[in-house]
């Protein structure tokens, strides 16, 4: 099984938690779980037993991108009524107690957005907001709107109010942040990203342990470890990447040397020039077998792959060129199938198993 993130360039990532978060929650099953063990239990129950769909888009203001990331789900209850679900990921160190007020306004844009799309409607989906938080302090503040408005007690049944579960990963014990791996793989590397350095150092081996039965999180789960552990080292990453996909060691050392050199860490210059050199000399030896078999066997149907291939993704590393060039028939018909709704070049070629 691969990663089912893409090496882009680490400089593109404005927001490390952002990134984690959002790739993680793409995956059906991993946003069901999310909505099933972290709301309140009478809602739970009430929605349909199927994976709610991601709708894409954000709710969060560009200026508060550092601060916030955002996902909206959808949904139907088993009566057939329709749900959406905003859930905000806060991942500043310490609580905001204007939070109420950023859920509001993504509440308003999710109706706005919907009044405007059915000119003719007559009932909105209900939406139901919920927090996450992975700051160092404990959250303490109202889960409810109203604590934010400054009224006199007689005045509050009519005015606006909500309230929203938050989920703080701080005090959760870490077999207990979720049932589902991916999610819990996701949640633990959240809760430690915004600890100190010693806690995050200490909490490496239950992460280790915890890729290791969720592989294709490699990649995400590794590049946020670098932006986000202070004492991660060339020996760490290389430990990780050795115990969870020994296979890929070589080609992902050399990938994040390059990332981790841009960011300004010259102790991993040696070893992106090292690296890069042995990745030129086996590109120059496999280019010509490569280009042969993808020539000669499969032709049309191959060269095609490759072409929506790039088209979705750019231009293909070599590990992707020496997987098709060995791939047989049957197999180059599952990933063909893959490459309408996967999202990234390495869930395509991910082993189901």
């Amino acid at each position: 099984m691969v990663e089912p993130d893409t090496l882009g360039p680490m400089n593109d990532i404005t927001q490390p938690h952002d990134r984690l978060f959002k790739v993680v929650m793409s995956y059906p099953e991993t946003a069901g779980a999310l909505l099933r063990e972290r709301l309140p239990v009478k809602v739970s129950q009430l929605l349909v037993p199927e994976a709610p769909q991601l709708v894409e888009g954000t709710f969060v203001e560009e200026h508060l991108w550092p601060y916030y990331s955002d996902r909206l789900f959808e949904t139907k209850t088993i009566t057939g009524k329709p749900v959406v679900f905003y859930v905000l990921l806060e991942h500043k160190s310490y609580a905001d107690d204007k939070v109420a007020w950023q859920l509001c306004r993504g509440i308003y844009g999710i109706m706005d957005q919907k009044s405007r799309a059915e000119e003719n409607w007559r009932k909105l989906p209900a939406v139901l907001p919920m927090l996450l938080y992975h700051g160092q302090q404990e959250w303490r503040i109202p889960n409810q709107l109203l604590a934010l408005i400054d009224a006199d007690e007689v005045m509050t049944p009519w005015l606006l109010n909500f309230h929203f579960p938050v989920v703080d990963l701080g005090p959760i014990p870490n077999q207990e942040l979720s049932q589902e791996s991916k999610l819990r793989t996701c949640l633990m590397a959240l809760k430690y990203g915004t600890r100190d350095p010693q806690e995050q150092m200490e909490a490496l081996e239950e992460l280790i342990s915890a890729l290791i039965k969720t592989p294709e999180l490699l990649v995400s789960v590794l590049r946020y470890l670098l932006t986000t552990f202070s004492n991660l080292s060339e020996n760490h990453v290389r430990q990780i990447i050795s115990r969870v996909n020994p296979q890929e060691e070589a080609e992902m050392m050399s990938q994040f040397a390059r990332e981790i050199l841009a960011k300004g860490k010259p102790e991993w210059a040696a070893l992106a020039r090292q690296e890069g050199e042995q990745k030129g000399k086996l590109e120059g030896k496999l280019e010509g077998k490569l280009e042969g078999k993808l020539e000669g066997k499969l032709e049309g149907k191959t060269e095609t792959f490759v072409s929506q291939l790039q088209y979705r993704f750019g231009e293909l590393p070599l590990w992707s060129i020496q997987k098709i060039a060995a791939a047989n028939s049957e197999t180059l018909d599952k990933w063909i199938l893959r490459i309408l709704d996967a999202p990234t070049l390495e869930s395509v070629f991910a082993d189901p198993s």
